[in-house]
């Protein structure tokens, strides 16, 4: 047999750019991507085309969230039978009413997710949906947590239906190897010959390409034919899953297929280009922990979105799940585990009142990290001489400044400094919120992270707010700040130190000033005392 023609008809490739990138654009990848993206991975021999989700919301131009077959159409202006084409749906969140009987012009297949204890109820879905014409694609949410007895039921239930596929799914990110091989090997046994086998990966650990090129070696090694998912720059939900073009490359030199790279080259060049600009995607450490602890992505979204939680809070919190849990996303739980781990109780009687006996009745300057602290640092030195002022700096150590305490609510911002400016640090008296530790140190004065919040805002832990919030405790009428601000659209343009840890939240900077202003303007009206604050550099919160 020709070695050509036996790595075409065993291996194919799945490219779920427009499924799996949906997660990503909120199903907007915009026609003409759409459209350009499907002719580009055509044009490179890919076999099996994913052009996105069947919903029951009625269809939006520009969309990969379908609400019929028809409405796919506009797309695949040059439809061959050299491809396969494919839609996507979870096995209970598509009415099949909707279904129309297949007439060739659209989707050739439907390929159906089903989580771990639910493929018989997913096979079900596939009978009435093959039923109607469709061919009919299986994929296991989660095989990971499969136990022996659970695959070998799969794979019976399987053989009993006859799919075109059946793939087993890393949801998690959370394989090695032996993971794979268990699966693998236990699956090509049971599974008749003529079910092509497949592999769809995420990206949580970096092993996305290498356990694809795993998989691939197993069932090239068995003869049975497969399925590799893959898509253009890994676009995926959370970590991404396998390239495209590592994968196209790979079999290439490796397999003997005949991918055509540069029609995928132009796929990312054309059409991938806008979409790494303008989204983020692919590996990242709180993924790496999703990963870790076989959590759903939603959690990590969750604590990213609403509390930009360090990675070593994130762990904890995550760790702290009982693991049936992970596998889920319900918020609620979810917050008091954040809460408990972000809430160690302190008495915060001993340290306040060694402030109030500090600081009441002297002139009290805050030093925030924005630019400003050292573009206009001449004329704030000149406002502490004159005043005679006690210096606080606020989540950063800047060259220039006597501080005579250093206010720390961010874990990552102490560590740093602890790091960055050693001797300084050392030397330094330290205010630090019991979100970073519950036992002070010698210098350090331990303040409750609940006496200086108040919830009710998705960055209600702004750093300055939760410093005026302290010296309204203490009982300070009057304070006077600096390098207050607000955020810049890049990174480096906000803070003194470009180095300092990035806070940068997901729903970007203007929703962080609108906020933030939000949240100041409350302080200011609900203050017991410290409701006189005088800017002493340019803020977009003086108003």
């Amino acid at each position: 047999m020709d070695k050509n023609n036996e790595s075409k008809r065993t291996i194919q490739v799945l490219d779920c750019t427009l499924r799996d990138g949906a997660y990503i654009v909120e199903g907007q990848f915009g026609e003409q991507a759409i459209r350009g993206i499907i002719g580009k991975l055509q044009d490179a021999g890919v076999e099996l085309i994913e052009c996105g989700w069947l919903k029951n919301a009625p269809y939006k131009e520009g969309s990969v969230y379908y609400h019929v077959p028809s409405d796919m159409e506009r797309y695949l202006v040059q439809k061959s039978p050299e491809h396969v084409y494919l839609a996507m749906i979870d096995w209970d969140r598509y009415d099949l009413s909707y279904l129309p009987e297949y007439d060739g012009k659209s989707i050739d297949a439907i390929r159906i997710v089903f989580p771990r204890g639910k493929h018989r109820e997913g096979i079900d879905v596939g009978r009435q949906i093959r039923e109607k014409g469709y061919r009919v694609y299986l994929q296991a949410a989660n095989t990971l947590g499969y136990s022996t007895e659970e695959l070998e039921d799969l794979a019976a239930a399987v053989n009993a239906f006859r799919p075109e596929g059946l793939s087993v799914v890393d949801t998690f990110g959370a394989m090695y190897t032996e993971d794979l091989e268990r699966i693998v090997s236990l699956l090509d046994k049971r599974l008749d010959p003529d079910i092509r086998l497949g592999f769809h990966s995420h990206n949580n650990q970096q092993m996305s390409f290498s356990l694809t090129m795993d998989f691939i070696k197993m069932l090239r090694v068995s003869g049975r034919s497969m399925v590799v998912d893959a898509s253009l720059c890994g676009m995926g939900r959370g970590a991404g899953n396998a390239t495209t073009e590592l994968v196209a490359s790979y079999l290439n030199r490796k397999c003997g297929c005949h991918y055509d790279l540069d029609a995928v080259m132009d796929a990312i060049d054309v059409y991938m280009e806008y979409f790494k600009e303008h989204y983020e995607w692919g590996y990242s450490t709180p993924y790496f922990i999703a990963g870790l602890y076989c959590c759903h992505v939603n959690n990590i979204a969750y604590l990213l979105k609403n509390h930009r939680t360090s990675a070593k809070d994130m762990r904890n919190i995550i760790e702290s799940l009982p693991p049936a849990d992970r596998l889920k996303y319900d918020y609620d739980l979810l917050e008091q585990k954040y809460l408990k781990n972000q809430s160690f109780y302190v008495d915060n009687t001993t340290a306040v009142e060694e402030l109030r006996r500090v600081l009441v009745g002297r002139d009290v300057v805050l030093i925030a990290p924005g630019r400003m602290a050292l573009d206009e640092q001449t004329k704030i030195m000149r406002y502490i001489e004159e005043h005679e002022a006690v210096v606080i700096g606020v989540n950063a150590i800047l060259p220039g400044y006597k501080y005579d305490y250093m206010f720390f609510s961010n874990l990552a911002r102490y560590e740093y400094a602890q790091n960055a400016h050693m001797d300084r640090f050392k030397k330094m008296k330290k205010i630090v919120l019991s979100n970073i530790k519950n036992t002070a140190e010698d210098g350090e004065l331990l303040i409750g992270f609940n006496s200086v919040i108040k919830r009710g805002w998705t960055y209600y832990d702004n750093s300055a707010i939760c410093a005026l919030r302290l010296m309204d405790l203490v009982g300070l009428e009057k304070v006077a700040i600096a390098g207050f601000d607000g955020f810049k659209t890049k990174y480096n343009e906000s803070y003194a130190d470009p180095f300092l840890p990035s806070m940068n939240p997901e729903e970007g900077w203007d929703r962080l000033n609108e906020e933030t202003a939000e949240i100041f303007r409350d302080f200011r009206s609900n203050a017991a005392k410290c409701r006189q604050i005088e800017f002493i550099t340019p803020s977009i919160f003086d108003r």
